[in-house]
C-alpha cells in the first residue's frame, strides 16, 4: 500500500489525482471534488471526469497538476448525454447463447455486474495507483477552453473544508474550534480525546493541531517521544459509518492519527480498544481496553455531565462498593475522584503525569449549570464559561457618482442638482428644436438655432450620434451660447450663479486631475448586516494532576523537614510583635542618621 499524506496535513504545491481539492464558485461557495485521472469516457464525457457547475463544465484534467489557487477556465463540454449509459451496438449485444451461459453461472440465474458497489459492510476498495505510476491516459478527449467561466481550485484546509462539509450535524465553526484548541493547549503531539463527531469540523482542525511528535524530560530517544492522536467518539452508527469513510479517503486514519470509536460514552466510556484486529467500531474478539492518556478533552454531547464520571483520575468504578459515591443533577460522583481504585476499577482514561484541559460545548445555559455542578464535585478547577460572537466590520469609503467625492454641504448639493436640471432643460429644448426642424424641412446652417445639422448641411434626427470630439465641440457650443440659440451675456449676477452652482476642480482639490480617485470620499466603518454566528456556550475547566505517594516522597527527599538553618518569621504572637518593634525601630534610626 503507497502511503501518501494527508492533503489537510500536506497538500503539496501542486494538485494531484486520486485527491482532494476544494473549487471556489464565489466568494463564499465552495465544492469539494475527489480528481479523477480517467483512461477514458466517464458518465458519457469524453473528457473523463467532469464538474458541472453555474460557471461551466471543468473536466479533471484540467484540475490536475496545477499549481494551488489557480484560476482554471471552464471548458467546452457536451452535456447532451450527461449522466445516460451508453447503449450497446450491435457487435456488443450479448449473443442468446452468451446470455444463457451468463445465466447459468451465477446462483439464481441472474446476470453478474461487471463492477460491485461495495455496501456498508463490505470492504473498502484497494487504494488507487498514484499519478506517476500509472501509464498516460490516451482514450481522454483534450478540454477546449469555453469562452466564459471560470473557478479558483484551493488546497483542502479545515477552515475551508468547514465551509463545504456534508452537514450531518450541528457543525462547530472556524470562530469557535480556533479558540477552543487554543485554550486546550492543542499541540504536535498532545493526544485528545473527541465525544461526538458529528460532521467532522472539530475532527479535521483537531488533527491537523496534534499532527506530529513532541518529546518530554531530556533528549528525543524511542521511549519519551510523544506522537499526537485524536481519539474520536459517535454514538449514531450511519454518522459514525459516513466519517469513518470521509477520514479513509483523507488519509486522517493512517498511523493512527484519528481514531474513530462507535460507542455510547455515557455508559461506556472512553477507553480504546486495542485489539488490532477490531476497526474501531467494536466487535473485535477480546478486545484490550487501554487508556488514551488523553491531555485535552472535548465533549459536543446532548448531557456532557453524564460523561464526567468517566473522565477522573481513578477512572470509572463498575462496583459501587470500591468508595462511597453521591448524586449531583441524577449522576453518581465519587467522593473522592482521586483516590485509589479498587480492582474492579477501569483505567483512567486521562494523562496522569499532567493537568487535562476540558471543554464542553453547550447550546443552553441549563446545560452549562449542570455540567459545572457536576465538574466542581469531581474536582475540576479554574471553571470559565465563554460564548463567541463573530462579526465582520466592514471598512469602506462612501463616494457618489464615478468616484466623485459627496458634496461639503446642503448648499453644494443644491448647487449640483440645480446644474443637473439646467442641463437636462437645455436638451430637452435642442432636441425640439431639431426634431420640428426635420419636421419643416427646414435646414439648419450650424450658426443659429443651437446646432441643427451640426455644419454638416443635413437635418439632424433624434437617432444621430455624435462622435467624442463632435459631443466636446457642443458643451463648449452651449456654454458660450443661450438657451434660445443667441449669443449669451455674462452679467456678474450669471457668473456667480455658474460659480454656485458648477463647482471649480481648483476649489475641491481631491477632484483635481491627478488625484487618486480610490482616495476620495469618507472612510467610514460599519457592522455587516448579518452576523454568522453560533450561539453556543464553552465551558472550559482544568483538572491538576494528582499527588501521589511517591511524589510526596520525592518532594521530601529534595526538601527534607526539621534541617532548616534558620526560620522565617515566629510562630508566636508575642514574638512577631517583638520582631515588629525591632524592625521599626531600626527603620527610625536610619531616617535619624539620615538628616544628620
Amino acid at each position: 500500500m503507497v502511503h501518501v499524506v494527508s492533503p489537510f496535513l500536506d497538500p503539496g504545491p501542486r494538485t494531484r489525482a486520486d485527491s482532494l481539492a476544494i473549487v471556489q464558485l464565489s466568494r463564499d461557495q465552495f465544492q469539494p471534488v475527489y480528481l479523477q485521472d480517467a483512461e477514458g469516457a466517464v458518465d458519457g464525457y469524453a473528457e473523463g471526469a467532469v464538474l458541472n457547475t453555474r460557471f461551466g463544465s471543468f473536466p479533471h484534467s484540467t484540475l490536475i497538476d496545477v499549481p494551488w489557487g489557480s484560476l482554471v477556465r471552464a471548458s467546452v463540454v457536451d452535456t447532451g448525454s450527461r449522466g445516460r449509459k451508453r447503449k450497446r451496438t450491435t457487435a456488443e449485444a450479448p449473443t442468446p447463447e452468451a446470455a444463457s451461459s451468463g445465466a447459468a453461472d451465477t446462483p439464481g440465474g441472474t446476470e453478474t455486474p461487471e463492477t460491485e458497489t461495495p455496501g456498508p459492510t463490505s470492504e473498502p476498495p484497494p487504494p488507487p495507483l498514484p499519478s506517476s505510476s500509472r501509464p498516460p491516459s490516451t482514450g481522454v478527449k483534450q478540454a477546449v477552453t469555453a469562452a466564459s467561466g471560470f473557478v479558483h481550485i484551493l488546497p483542502p484546509t479545515p477552515e475551508i473544508w468547514t465551509l463545504s462539509l456534508p452537514h450531518r450535524t450541528q457543525v462547530v465553526y472556524t470562530a469557535d474550534y480556533s479558540y477552543i484548541l487554543h485554550r486546550l493547549r492543542a499541540r504536535p503531539g498532545t493526544r485528545l480525546i473527541e465525544a461526538g463527531s458529528g460532521s467532522g469540523s472539530f475532527t479535521h482542525a483537531a488533527a491537523r493541531a496534534v499532527y506530529g511528535t513532541t518529546t518530554q524530560d531530556g533528549p528525543p530517544t524511542a521511549s519519551n517521544r510523544k506522537t499526537g492522536r485524536v481519539f474520536s467518539f459517535e454514538f449514531h452508527n450511519a454518522r459514525y459509518r459516513a466519517m469513518r469513510d470521509e477520514l479513509a479517503s483523507h488519509g486522517l486514519d493512517q498511523d493512527g492519527l484519528v481514531t474513530l470509536t462507535n460507542r455510547d460514552v455515557y455508559a461506556d466510556g472512553f477507553l480504546v480498544e486495542g485489539d488490532d484486529d477490531d476497526d474501531g467500531g467494536g466487535g473485535g474478539k477480546n478486545p484490550t481496553m487501554t487508556s488514551p492518556e488523553a491531555d485535552a478533552v472535548f465533549l459536543d454531547l446532548p448531557a456532557p455531565w453524564r460523561a464526567l464520571p468517566h473522565l477522573t483520575r481513578g477512572g470509572s468504578s463498575s462496583s459501587s462498593s470500591s468508595s462511597s459515591s453521591s448524586s449531583v443533577d441524577g449522576v453518581k460522583t465519587e467522593d473522592n475522584a482521586d483516590s485509589k481504585a479498587g480492582p474492579s476499577a477501569q483505567p483512567s482514561p486521562l494523562n496522569p503525569n499532567k493537568s487535562v484541559y476540558l471543554c464542553t460545548f453547550s447550546p443552553c445555559i441549563e446545560q452549562v449549570t449542570r455540567t459545572v455542578a457536576v465538574l466542581r464535585r469531581l474536582g475540576w478547577v479554574d471553571l470559565d464559561v465563554v460564548e463567541i460572537a463573530q462579526k465582520k466590520i466592514l471598512v469602506q469609503r462612501e463616494t457618489v457618482g464615478n468616484g466623485a467625492p459627496p458634496p461639503r454641504d446642503v448648499e453644494e448639493a443644491v448647487a449640483r442638482l440645480q446644474a443637473i436640471e439646467m442641463r437636462t432643460r437645455a436638451h430637452n429644448q435642442q432636441y425640439w428644436r431639431e426634431r420640428e426642424a426635420a419636421e419643416s424641412g427646414a435646414v439648419g446652417d450650424g450658426g443659429d438655432g443651437g446646432g441643427g445639422g451640426g455644419g454638416n448641411g443635413g437635418a439632424s434626427t433624434a437617432m444621430d450620434v455624435d462622435s467624442p470630439t463632435e459631443a466636446a465641440a457642443k458643451v463648449k457650443a452651449n456654454d458660450a451660447t443661450g438657451a434660445d440659440g443667441g449669443a449669451q451675456e455674462e452679467s456678474p449676477q450669471g457668473e456667480e450663479q455658474h460659480q454656485r452652482q458648477q463647482p471649480q476642480l481648483a476649489q475641491r482639490p481631491e477632484m483635481a486631475a491627478g488625484s487618486r480617485p480610490w482616495m476620495e470620499g469618507r472612510l467610514t466603518t460599519r457592522v455587516e448586516p448579518e452576523i454568522k454566528t453560533h450561539t453556543s456556550y464553552l465551558v472550559f475547566a482544568v483538572l491538576p494532576r494528582a499527588w501521589t505517594a511517591a511524589d510526596e516522597a520525592a518532594a521530601a527527599a529534595r526538601w527534607p523537614c526539621g534541617n532548616e538553618q534558620g526560620v522565617i518569621g515566629a510562630v508566636r504572637r508575642d514574638l512577631r510583635k517583638e520582631q515588629k518593634r525591632q524592625q521599626m525601630g531600626g527603620n527610625k534610626r536610619g531616617k535619624v542618621e539620615t538628616v544628620v
